[in-house]
C-alpha cells in the first residue's frame, strides 16, 4: 500500500526558493573590462580576486573593509622591475599587509588620486604584453626549494617497498 504524501504547504509558492546567494561584483571591475579581449580568468585568492592572462598570473583586485591601505590592484611583478614601473606608477608601492619585506608583489593604491588611470594603464602594459607584469605560478615553490650554492635541490630518500626491495637485490 503507497505511503500518503505529505503536504507541501509551508514551501513558498514563488521562486524565492530556487534563488541562490547573489554574488558580490568583482572589485575594481573596470579592471577586468579593460583586459576583456585576453580572456582573462579569475580566482579567488585572500579574500581578493586573482586575475590570470594565459596561465600567468598579473594581477590581484583588492576591496576589503581592513587593512584599507593595500586596497587596489596589486602588479605580479618582480623586484628587478620594481623602479622602471615606479617610473610609470609614481604612487605604486610595497604591500603594507605582506610585511615590512620587499616581495615582487606591488600595489596601485585605491586611494591615490590617479589610482582609475593607473589601472588602466596597467591594463594596456598587460594587454601589449609587457613583460614586467605577470608570473607563472609555482615560481615560487621551485625557487623556494633550490639550494644557496646553486647546485639543485638533493633527491629525497624513497621509502616505497619497491624502492627498498631494489636496494636490496
Amino acid at each position: 500500500m503507497p505511503k500518503p504524501r505529505r503536504k507541501t504547504d509551508f514551501l513558498p509558492s514563488d521562486e524565492s526558493l530556487f534563488t541562490g546567494k547573489r554574488r558580490k561584483a568583482p572589485p575594481h571591475e573596470f579592471v577586468l573590462e579593460a583586459i576583456a579581449p585576453l580572456m582573462p580568468s579569475t580566482r579567488p585568492m585572500f579574500g581578493c580576486l586573482a586575475v590570470y592572462v594565459e596561465g600567468k598570473i598579473v594581477l590581484i583586485l583588492r576591496d576589503k573593509r581592513d587593512g584599507t591601505q593595500d586596497n587596489g590592484v596589486w602588479l605580479a611583478t618582480t623586484l628587478e622591475h620594481h623602479e622602471s614601473l615606479r617610473r610609470e606608477f609614481p604612487n605604486m608601492r610595497s604591500i603594507r599587509v605582506l610585511g615590512k619585506k620587499v616581495t615582487g608583489w606591488q600595489v596601485l593604491p585605491a586611494d591615490a588620486p590617479d589610482f582609475e588611470e593607473a589601472a588602466l594603464r596597467a591594463c594596456e602594459l598587460i594587454i601589449a604584453g609587457d613583460l614586467r607584469i605577470g608570473k607563472i605560478p609555482g615560481t615560487r615553490r621551485a625557487a623556494a626549494t633550490a639550494r644557496k650554492d646553486g647546485k639543485p635541490p638533493k633527491k629525497q630518500k624513497t621509502t616505497t617497498r619497491a624502492a627498498k626491495g631494489r636496494a636490496k637485490s
